[in-house]
């Protein structure tokens, strides 16, 4: 009699654990569905990328109007390309961009072209932060829209070749 006391008790034992098992499957199974569903649209989440040169934080500040050609060098590193207007002229040439969802296209939401322009002795005539604004090339240095001749000439396709991914 003491063993089919003791197997009854087991049986119990066994559907008791059985029914907590359910009942926290049962709890757990939307909240993993919920972590599960989390982690998938985490990657979903935007990504930016920054291209080209990276503007150090107080740099253009440390440059002054009449600033020799080797200081520029030393504050701004080598420059993205060089060009001979009337005198040298560095450019400093960046682009950001962000992704709101994995897998879809960039969309470029700044680029700038930094100029740093010489005179004949190779000092700081002046400082350009170009950037677009409302479609056109703009400086926001000088807040001012760089008019036609050699400057824009060359500005333009250098736009225009960051503006490709």
């Amino acid at each position: 009699m003491s063993i089919s006391i003791d197997r009854g008790r087991a049986d119990a034992s066994t559907r008791l654990r059985r029914t907590a098992r359910a009942a926290l499957r049962r709890r757990l199974g939307p909240v993993l569905a919920l972590a599960l569903l989390g982690a998938g649209l985490s990657a979903c989440t935007s990504e930016q990328f920054q291209k080209g040169y990276i503007l150090p934080n107080g740099a253009l500040e440390q440059i002054p109007i009449g600033a020799s050609q080797d200081q520029v060098l030393l504050v701004m590193g080598t420059p993205s390309t060089v060009a001979t207007l009337d005198g040298q002229v560095f450019y400093y040439i960046s682009q950001r961009s962000e992704r709101p969802v994995a897998f879809m296209p960039q969309k470029v939401t700044d680029q700038r072209v930094i100029a740093i322009y010489f005179d004949k002795n190779r000092q700081v005539r002046r400082i350009a932060n170009y950037g677009m604004q409302d479609g056109k090339i703009f400086d926001f240095i000088s807040r001012t829209t760089p008019t036609s001749g050699q400057e824009m000439s060359y500005l333009a396709p250098l736009f225009r070749l960051i503006s490709f991914h």
